[in-house]
């Protein structure tokens, strides 16, 4: 156990869920952590700062801008709140008061979830749509800021094509913003949303970045990136609490850097590997079966192994195996399903933990085996 948490009192754990924000996102390089260090040694303008990294980003990513947000989250509220004011500093201290200005966002019935209260915060109202076009041209009106796509698990399901969301928005003079936050890897997607026409997209940089956890990443068009930065901290408006500092901002480029650098064709090999050995293994156990899911839980394009259980024959439900992983030593956590089932998901972890979870796990299997 590190010293630093042994002190405290709290156990770290192995990670084989995802970049759960609640489990610390992902873990940061070496190169993350110097950036960081080195910037926090000395003071700078962060307004110079920010505009510096995220040229330097945008060059990076193949984006006409980028900006550093506290997270993905809180790129959301100021990715809306720049489509809303623009450069308008009289329209930026009037928010989240909407009179008079642009109070509406279209968004796909099935891209509803919990993380789009960051785009509500803003004052807004959201439109929901079904997957017919004539339904999006209805909702646009005068009073349209912006059309929301959510990227993840749930598209697919009864939307629009994201091309086609994209031209009847741009058709009506209404920007786009997609919350992409978990949508790495393939690392293509740091520059294809945009690409296929979307004016702002928001990454987490906590989380496959491996950068601060408390990081994020706004790309798209120069206008409403300089509107992000203008509603955004150090300035006192709507974006002020939700503030970056100079070791975030650096330590995101670093993180970019180290990311666009892997072998992404080794990684993805690496975790079929993972998944595939653990399928064999644990196909040998009475009572268990597994098998290859693809993709994650997120709709990342990252392999999993589902594991199910016969629980009459093994006396123990999913959720009380899910229970001992965590309340072992070492604590492993994994993605519960159901009654019968849950996931083990391999990109999060440290070299050689895959063969400590499958340790721990057959074990805890055998031991559930009638006697």
């Amino acid at each position: 156990m590190s010293d630093l948490y042994a002190q405290l009192g709290v156990r770290p754990l192995i990670n084989a869920l995802s970049t759960y924000t609640k489990l610390g996102g992902s873990i940061m390089p070496p190169e993350v952590t110097a950036a960081m260090a080195e910037a926090a040694a000395c003071h700078v303008n962060l307004e110079e700062l920010q505009v510096a990294v995220g040229k330097r980003i945008a060059e990076l990513t193949h984006n006409e801008a980028a900006y550093v947000s506290c997270g993905a989250a809180a790129g959301l509220v100021l990715a809306t709140a720049a489509c809303i004011t623009g450069d308008d500093p009289a329209a930026m201290h009037e928010l989240p008061d909407l009179t008079g200005l642009k109070n509406e966002v279209v968004v796909h019935r099935s891209h509803r979830n919990g993380y789009d209260h960051a785009v509500r915060s803003v004052g807004v109202r959201l439109v929901e749509i079904g997957g017919a076009a004539w339904e999006m041209e209805a909702a646009i009106s005068p009073a349209t800021a912006m059309a929301f796509w959510t990227q993840g698990a749930m598209t697919g399901y009864n939307d629009l094509p994201l091309e086609q969301f994209i031209a009847i928005a741009h058709a009506h003079g209404v920007p786009v913003l997609v919350d992409a936050a978990a949508q790495l890897p393939p690392v293509e997607n740091l520059w294809r949303f945009t690409q296929m026409g979307a004016d702002l997209v928001a990454f987490s940089g906590g989380k496959d970045l491996h950068g601060p956890q408390t990081s994020g990443l706004l790309l798209g068009r120069q206008d409403l990136i300089r509107a992000c930065a203008l509603n955004g901290s150090p300035n006192a408006n709507i974006g002020r609490p939700m503030k970056v500092g100079k070791e975030e901002m650096v330590g995101i480029l670093a993180a970019v850097k180290w990311y666009l650098g892997l072998d992404h064709a080794a990684r993805a090999a690496e975790h079929e590997r993972m998944v595939a050995d653990w399928c064999a293994a644990l196909n040998q156990v009475p009572g268990v079966c597994a098998e290859r899911s693809f993709p994650n839980g997120a709709g990342q394009a990252v392999p999993r192994a589902k594991v199910m259980l016969d629980t009459a024959r093994l006396g123990l439900t999913a959720d009380d195996l899910v229970r001992r992983l965590l309340d072992g030593d070492p604590s492993i956590a994994v993605a519960p399903n159901d009654a019968t089932s849950f996931y083990i998901n391999p990109y999060t972890l440290n070299p050689g933990e895959d063969a400590i979870v499958l340790t721990h796990l057959v074990a805890h299997l055998r031991q559930a085996q009638p006697q």
